[in-house]
Parts: structure tokens; C-alpha cells; sequence
């Protein structure tokens, strides 16, 4: 399945029942629901995937079962985010025969490499596998930022193909798409910058309340793409209020809330999560009760 990093990406929430343990079957209902808003890809162990709760073993048999439920309609994308050079390499090893169309790579976890060990650990797995490579910008929260120069390094790599841009600097699209043109695709990777980032010239979103909201997500996509600009600002001026949900220590438990108000999940996170309560989770519930009462109409696309 050709995966070319265009269009919307949901990072999928991994399901979990009252056992602590991977509900495969909840996970494919919510992974149907992205397939009928018409996602053009999907995206597993990221963050909101609770990736550093998975056993190995877990992943596989979610990559495996997911590229199965699938079925090609869409590329299956899965997130590297590994402590060694070696062990980043094996995973790509294991996505590539487990079905996986494409990778999402971190920088190295723990460690906050420098710019030199930083492209040596890029270059190394991007060596390692013919699979296509969206690198994981995020400087914020991963305390490593791939810079221009970095890029400029890094674009001698052939399967490396896109970035998702989380660096919270909105003029990083135009500043990727001057220096680099069409070299990498740009995947818009916060929520809140969704709809500014494509109408600068991003590529697509590598979105988190689309694991709730899907069909509206997809609607701001194409209607900026068709260039009807007013109905997606429309659009995602309702949707803000619930996209700010996803830059928040606890995304993971606020969209999975968000996820069992729309009927596509539960509460259960692993620990050391745990579900929200008290006030907190009253704020967050009455942030999704707010757009679930206000939902907008979606036009025809």
C-alpha cells in the first residue's frame, strides 16, 4: 500500500477493557469509524496510542490486526520511538513484515541527543528499511528539534519522505516548503495549528480528536484544499475549543472521554495513567458536551 504522507492521519487511541488488557475488537471499531470519514491514512503507538505502556508483542499483534481490518483501503503507519539505534532498527524490521505501509520515527527516547547523534539515528534506520519515513519533529514535549540544517542532512535519505511538523512554529511550513520544496511532505502534527498549517501549505494533519470527531476533521482538510477557506474556518472555530484538548498532559485520557461521549470507546487508560476525575474530568466532559450539543452541519465535499 503506497503510504505518501498526504491528507489526514489519525493517531488512534489503542483500546484497553477493565483487564488492563488491548481490546483488538474496540480498536477496530474506532479504526471503522476513521475508515468511513474518509481518513486517507492511519497511525499506531504514537503518543496518544500509549506506545511506552505496549509490550512488543502487543504492538505486533495491533499492527497485524489492523493492516488485516484494513485491508489496502489506507496505509497503516507505525510510530518508532525506541532507546537504541539497534532496537529502533528491529522494529522497523518487524513493522515492514508485520504489513505496515509506513514508519513515524522519534528521535531517540530518554537520551536528548545533539544534532550530530540525532541525524546519525535517522540516517542509520532510514538505511535500515525501505519503508517510507515521516519524522517526528516535536521539541517540546521530546526535548530534540530538527532544524533546518538537520533537514538539509537528512534529505539524501530516499526513504525519508515527510515530517510532522509539531514544533508549535506555524511558519515552519513556509520554511520547510522554501527551502526544500516538495522534498518532504508536511504533516501538520498539533491539533490547535490544524487549519492554520493547511492553508499555509501543509501537506496533511497527523491528528488526535479525529479518534472522536472524524468526519469533521476530514470536512476542514478538503475544504481548505478545495479552497473554500470560510466553511473550514467555520468549522474549525467550533471544533477549537475540543482540539485544545489534545496540548494537555492528559490528551490521552481527554480524548478517550471524548471517545466514549461520541460511542467510539472508554475510559481505560494503562497505568501509570489514570482515568480523569472529580472536577478535572467535569471540565473536560463539559468541554465535549459543549461541542457534541453544537455540532455543526458539515457541507457536501
Amino acid at each position: 500500500m503506497n503510504c505518501n504522507f498526504i491528507g489526514v492521519y489519525p493517531a488512534v487511541t489503542t483500546k484497553f477493557n477493565s483487564n488492563d488488557e488491548v481490546d483488538y475488537d474496540a480498536c477496530m471499531k474506532g479504526v471503522q469509524a476513521q475508515l468511513d470519514a474518509g481518513v486517507h491514512g492511519i497511525i499506531l503507538g504514537g503518543t496518544l496510542g500509549e506506545a511506552s505502556t505496549l509490550t512488543a508483542q502487543e504492538k505486533k499483534i495491533l499492527l497485524e490486526t489492523t493492516v488485516k481490518y484494513v485491508d489496502g483501503k489506507v496505509p497503516v503507519v507505525l510510530n518508532i520511538a525506541e532507546q537504541t539505534t539497534k532496537d529502533a532498527i528491529n522494529v522497523a524490521h518487524t513493522a515492514k513484515a508485520s504489513g505496515a505501509s509506513g514508519l513515524m520515527l522519534l528521535p531517540p527516547m530518554r537520551y536528548a541527543s545533539d544534532d550530530r547523534e540525532t541525524v546519525t539515528y535517522f540516517k542509520a534506520i532510514a538505511a535500515a528499511t525501505d519503508l517510507p519515513i515521516m519524522i517526528y519533529n516535536n521539541p517540546v514535549d521530546y526535548k530534540v528539534e530538527v532544524t533546518m540544517d538537520m533537514f538539509e542532512q537528512l534529505k539524501e535519505c530516499q526513504t525519508i519522505k515527510a515530517v510532522k511538523e509539531t514544533t508549535r512554529k506555524i511558519s515552519n511550513v513556509t520554511k520547510m516548503k522554501t527551502r526544500f520544496g516538495d522534498r518532504f511532505k508536511i504533516m501538520c502534527g498539533l491539533d490547535t495549528l490544524g487549519c492554520e498549517a493547511l492553508m499555509m501549505g501543509a501537506d496533511g494533519w497527523v491528528a488526535g480528536l479525529v479518534c472522536a470527531f472524524p468526519k469533521e476533521t476530514v470536512a476542514i482538510y478538503e475544504l481548505v484544499k478545495q479552497n473554500r477557506n470560510a466553511e473550514a474556518i467555520e468549522i474549525y472555530r467550533w471544533f477549537l475549543p475540543l482540539l485544545e484538548l489534545d496540548i494537555n498532559t492528559k490528551l490521552v485520557q481527554n480524548i478517550k472521554l471524548a471517545e466514549t461521549a461520541i460511542g467510539l470507546g472508554n475510559e481505560y487508560v494503562r497505568e501509570p495513567r489514570l482515568p480523569l476525575y472529580g472536577t478535572e474530568r467535569d471540565n473536560v466532559q463539559a468541554i465535549i458536551d459543549t461541542g457534541i450539543k453544537n455540532r455543526p452541519t458539515l457541507p457536501a465535499l
